[in-house]
């Protein structure tokens, strides 16, 4: 079974985003600026937000976190989101999730000016996504993408199921499959029969959120499985939305948990901070 690890993926478009980085700073002496917004102190968000502190400056990227209690009203968080869109020093801005209870994400999408949304949840982006001429790739979605083009798996012409809908990762997912001519089944909570849909994908994309949803009862053998789940056990273990081990001699090829899709994450929204330092004028 092929293991579709992040590390060498990471080692290549690493090296090509830092020699792109210094060469716009050569050029235009522009170097990129991230921006993050941090509300409450959910562990799991703030280890998850220093990385890309830390993976911003391996990049050259310059890079700052704002801080806001768990009680910030949405008012607060607003009045600091329009001045960074008004701020020609930063290039993209990220709205950490998840977000308290007093925050609509159904406003919250709108916040973030469209040319600085580098993780695309805006809906101008989603938009301009799934009519096939995104300004920027979401990033999970677009991380598995690289993963499978890294390892030579092609989807074209391929069934591919995605477990979830979620607007993060299911649904712009299977706009990037469909972009890449995979003929597309998506299973979420109503789906009547999951296991037997999944069971017709040569690929199978798990990102319902569940942790140990999938076994070998959702695969067909010789499957690729793409594990987007990350959970950890009460035991402290790091585990994904497929059981471990179940789908030893069933599955072709399978993301680790950890150490597959994550880190890709982090990396496609360096890639579009980039990417929108560079178009400026």
């Amino acid at each position: 079974m092929i293991r579709i690890a992040a590390k060498p993926v990471l080692e290549v478009r690493r090296k090509k985003l830092i020699e792109q980085t210094a060469q716009l700073k050569s050029a235009t002496g522009r170097i990129p600026h991230l921006s993050v917004i941090l509300v409450g102190d959910d562990p799991a968000s703030r280890i998850y937000v220093q990385k890309k502190g830390e993976t911003a400056e391996l990049m050259g990227f310059t890079h700052e976190t704002i801080l806001f209690p768990e009680a910030a009203t949405p008012a607060e968080v607003l009045a600091c989101v329009k001045k960074l869109n008004e701020n020609p020093a930063v290039d993209g801005i990220l709205m950490q999730r998840p977000l308290p209870k007093q925050f609509n994400e159904k406003d919250v999408v709108f916040w973030v000016a469209p040319e600085k949304d580098v993780d695309c949840l805006h809906p101008e982006n989603v938009g301009l996504l799934v009519n096939g001429n995104p300004r920027f790739l979401p990033c999970t979605p677009a991380g598995v993408m690289f993963l499978l083009e890294h390892y030579q798996l092609s989807v074209e012409k391929k069934t591919a199921c995605v477990i979830g809908r979620s607007s993060i990762v299911g649904k712009p997912l299977a706009a990037l499959l469909l972009g890449k001519n995979a003929s597309v089944i998506q299973i979420h909570r109503s789906t009547p029969n999951p296991k037997g849909l999944c069971r017709q994908a040569d690929f199978v994309f798990v990102a319902a959120g569940v942790p140990a949803l999938v076994n070998a009862d959702w695969i067909k053998p010789g499957a690729v499985v793409v594990d987007v789940g990350i959970h950890r056990t009460a035991d402290g273990k790091v585990i994904g939305d497929v059981a471990p081990g179940s789908l030893d001699g069933i599955a072709s090829a399978l993301t680790p948990v950890p150490g597959g899709v994550g880190p890709m994450t982090i990396q496609v929204l360096l890639e579009n901070t980039y990417q929108s330092c560079k178009s400026k004028k």
